[in-house]
């Protein structure tokens, strides 16, 4: 009986182990290395330096790559209206745990690629904050998001997007848009540059 109890027990810790954020991302990370381009989520600094980019305009917010929600929580804590945030997250497990955490937000299971036709028609969009590893995904998938970018930043729009180099990456050489700001966040594992462009 005492063996029973315990097998239900540990199943019950397994099963809460395997949605805890560190978990599920190294999870993803060993079953889709490519998708994810990180040893570790996203720290809070960073995810503040990046929320704090963002203009609270009333226009639509788009996250890209949220992972483990790190980044949406800034974003809201930021002030960006619940109602003014679009999440898009490749993965299903890390879809799904987002839903589970913020019901409230519009959180969609989906290419970066194809983002154009995720938006809601008729929606002026502020400003696109990505997490995509874009330097190590193939360059053609690289080249058709900035390309997504680009069609939905009109009138001054803009995008902030971390990257690991601390040299220039070779994905901005296709985005066609100013560089307007770039902050180093050294409390990053391992530090990370944000990097604000303005459409």
């Amino acid at each position: 009986m005492h063996r029973v109890l315990a097998w239900g027990r540990a199943r019950r810790w397994a099963h809460h182990l395997a949605d805890f954020a560190p978990t599920l991302f190294l999870q993803e990370l060993l079953t889709r290395p490519a998708t994810i381009g990180a040893i570790c989520p996203s720290s809070r600094a960073l995810a503040a330096g990046m929320a704090a980019q963002v203009p609270l305009d009333g226009g639509l917010v788009i996250e890209l790559g949220a992972g483990t929600g790190v980044v949406t929580q800034a974003l809201l804590d930021h002030g960006v209206a619940p109602e003014n945030l679009l999440v898009l997250e490749l993965s299903a497990r890390f879809a799904q745990r987002l839903r589970q955490r913020y019901g409230q937000l519009d959180i969609i299971t989906g290419n970066a690629a194809d983002l154009s036709q995720l938006v809601p028609p008729g929606k002026k969009v502020s400003a696109i904050v990505s997490s995509l590893p874009l330097c190590s995904l193939p360059a053609p998938v690289t080249r058709a998001i900035l390309a997504q970018w680009r069609h939905l930043l009109v009138d001054g729009g803009m995008a902030v997007q971390f990257t690991y180099s601390l040299r220039t990456p070779h994905w901005q050489r296709s985005l066609q848009a100013r560089q307007v700001s770039t902050r180093t966040v050294w409390g990053n594992l391992p530090p990370a540059t944000i990097a604000r462009f303005s459409f």
